[in-house]
């Protein structure tokens, strides 16, 4: 059995070991990866690969409460991250509610924020009231409305230059580790050089502390689209339409159930 992670065993990890975090959305799936992974986060994806949504911006926080409690049952030894749906962290006053909500509902040990600078106060008052916060920056997902699309960022100095002074600001505001999502190497790196926690990286390349990615995507279940950064472990789609179609072919038949199966 993994021990647990811990924020002081995370940051003591940074220029040590790679960090491994991966989305989790329920307790059987939580409990398979938790064995290999430091971290999961139970991502507001969810209401794209689960839900069928277009984007993450309908995710409510009731509906992100309902997973993260799932994935703390399935992985109750893992260090349990519940994203902030589009929304909720828009004042400090609501940011502290509706964190405190997480915490008392669910076993999570963090919750996790979309924004740069202009979040840095939201993240402070959130930090400075017992409320553990990782860091979101580069491509935010919450933003795809308003920015026009997923646009990878650092591609010119001023965006290179605003990220960094978002990744610092977060890290000021007590964040005890990032998320930098869909931005170009060099400035990952920049980053993560730049920064005392942990830098998590997502389409961002190798040099950060560690990576995430969205379980479905990874293990090949979500079939519409496959981001340039994911790499598919498993044919996961491929393999249950077989099983399923082997199962549909039997029972058709009569294969299925045998005596064996028959109490």
């Amino acid at each position: 059995m993994r021990k647990k992670e811990t924020i002081t065993s995370l940051q003591a990890g940074k220029g040590n070991r790679k960090l491994v975090m991966i989305t989790a959305y329920d307790a059987l799936f939580a409990s398979l990866f938790h064995e290999s992974v430091d971290m999961i986060l139970v991502g507001d994806s969810l209401n794209m690969s689960f839900l069928g949504e277009p984007d993450t911006l309908s995710a409510t926080l009731d509906q992100m409460i309902y997973h993260t409690k799932a994935v703390c049952n399935g992985a109750p030894k893992s260090f349990v991250i519940c994203d902030m749906p589009f929304g909720t962290v828009g004042t400090e006053r609501d940011a502290l509610a509706n964190a405190v909500k997480v915490f008392r509902q669910t076993r999570a040990d963090a919750i996790k924020v979309e924004g740069g600078k202009e979040r840095a106060a939201i993240v402070k008052h959130l930090t400075q009231n017992a409320i553990a916060v990782m860091g979101h920056v580069g491509l935010m997902p919450q933003s795809v409305r308003s920015e026009g699309g997923y646009k990878i960022k650092g591609r010119d100095s001023k965006d290179f230059e605003a990220i960094m002074e978002d990744a610092l600001s977060i890290e000021a505001a007590g964040a005890f580790a990032i998320v930098i999502e869909g931005v170009t190497p060099e400035l990952a790196q920049a980053v993560t050089e730049a920064l005392s926690i942990p830098v998590i990286g997502i389409g961002a390349g190798q040099e950060t502390d560690g990576q995430v990615l969205v379980w479905s995507d990874m293990l090949g279940f979500f079939e519409n689209f496959k981001p340039k950064f994911v790499k598919r472990y498993l044919q996961g789609a491929t393999l249950v339409k077989e099983a399923v179609g082997e199962y549909a072919k039997e029972v058709r038949s009569g294969a299925f159930p045998t005596e064996e199966h028959t109490y």
